[in-house]
Parts: C-alpha cells; sequence; structure tokens
C-alpha cells in the first residue's frame, strides 16, 4: 500500500482517520459542518436586518409601545379608510388599526417581519382587512391611502414631508410617531415623551407647500431693479 493511501489506524485511534500521516477526527468534521452550517443560517436570518441598515437613511426595527399604538388608534377614531404604516416592523399598529376598522396595510424592507407580520395577522383574524408588502418606501406610491403612520427618524422627516405632500390625497391624515416633521406644523398631538404622536392635516401642509412654491416663483421672477 502507498503512503498516499488511507490507512486505518490499528492502533486507538477512537474511530480516527490518518490521510498522508495527519489524523482526521470525525468529530472534527461533524463539529467543522456544524459551525460552519450556523454561520450560513445566521447570515440568512441577520441579512434582512443588516441590509437596510447599509441605506442612506434607514428605519431601525424598535416595536411601539403599548402607549404608542393606543395614542394612534386614539388620534384617528373619528377617521376611516385605507392606512398604511411606514416601517410597519413586526405589523402591530397594522392589526390595530384593523380591529378598528381600517383596511391597514404596511410597508416594510425586512423580509422576516413582513412574513411574521402576515403570519401574525392570520393568528389575530385580520389577515383579510390587512396586507403586508416588502417594500422600500422612497419607491411606493402613497396616493391611494386617507391615513399615513410613519415612526420615522429625524434624517428622513423633510424628504418625507416632501414625498407625501406631493402623492396624498387632500383629505389625508399624518401621524408621525418619535419625531415630528421639521417644517410641517401639528394640528394636534397625543401623549408625552416618546409615546408622544404629532397628527398632521394634508389640506394644510399641501397648501402650505404650493404656497412656498409660489413665492419662490415670484422672487425668481421679479425683476431686478439694477437691470
Amino acid at each position: 500500500m502507498s503512503q498516499q493511501e488511507l490507512v486505518v489506524d490499528s492502533g486507538p485511534s477512537n474511530g480516527a482517520v490518518r490521510e498522508g500521516g495527519r489524523r482526521r477526527s470525525p468529530l472534527g468534521l461533524v463539529v467543522t459542518g456544524v459551525v460552519g452550517g450556523s454561520l450560513v443560517a445566521l447570515y440568512a436570518v441577520a441579512a434582512p436586518f443588516v441590509a437596510p441598515a447599509l441605506r442612506k437613511v434607514c428605519l431601525p426595527f424598535v416595536p411601539a409601545t403599548t402607549a404608542q399604538v393606543e395614542n394612534v388608534l386614539r388620534v384617528l377614531r373619528t377617521r376611516s379608510g385605507t392606512l398604511v404604516d411606514i416601517g410597519s416592523g413586526d405589523g402591530r399598529i397594522v392589526i390595530a388599526a384593523a380591529k378598528c376598522g381600517f383596511q391597514a396595510s404596511g410597508l416594510e424592507l425586512n423580509p422576516w417581519l413582513v412574513w411574521y407580520s402576515r403570519y401574525k395577522a392570520w393568528r389575530e383574524g385580520v389577515h383579510r382587512s390587512t396586507s403586508f408588502h416588502i417594500s422600500d418606501l422612497w419607491k411606493a406610491s402613497f396616493a391611494q391611502y386617507s391615513n399615513v403612520v410613519i415612526f420615522g427618524v429625524p434624517q428622513m422627516m423633510d424628504q418625507l414631508e416632501l414625498k407625501l405632500a406631493n402623492e396624498l390625497p387632500s383629505s389625508a391624515k399624518v401621524v408621525a410617531c418619535r419625531f415630528p416633521f421639521p417644517t410641517w406644523v401639528p394640528e394636534s398631538t397625543e401623549g408625552e415623551g416618546i409615546d408622544t404622536v404629532w397628527v398632521y392635516d394634508a389640506k394644510t401642509f399641501q397648501s402650505e407647500l404650493h404656497t412656498g412654491k409660489t413665492r419662490n416663483t415670484s422672487f425668481e421672477d421679479e425683476p431686478d431693479p439694477h437691470t
């Protein structure tokens, strides 16, 4: 038998195999396989959470508190129709809104959270009045929604102001949680501290947007007295 062939050690090797003079333990192979499989599984689970954080502006998943959910529902108690939660996370706002009669949707980048939200909605018996979408809010259209809920971050609120003002119907209401919009004037607030929510009327902030555009146009069109 040549030295290149596998030989089984006749001594007390506990099942170890020697190849080219090196001993290879079956236990070592099992451990290597388990570690490798665990790393692959960890990547598969973590990637949807990490990938959004690599974007320029992202919505971190921070579950809404019970008080925040109650405050959102309280300020929308006289409203109805369609509702969208931007960055819906585990779906608790969407599910709670559906139970109050809204046709509620959630936009979320993390597919694991979207799948969990769909399962949770089914368990709660509101799957027919809810929908969850793996979606980037900057690529979505909000023209069909009459109520918008957003748990945003300060870095995105000024950009979102312009997008919502251009896309929402004039009858819409926007509820901001944790952070208010930078230039819009809220018509009301509810709660305090981190549980505060701010309510904005589309007709008001759209009017302000159009007024601002008019002023800018007026300044640009005004003749220069020095020419």
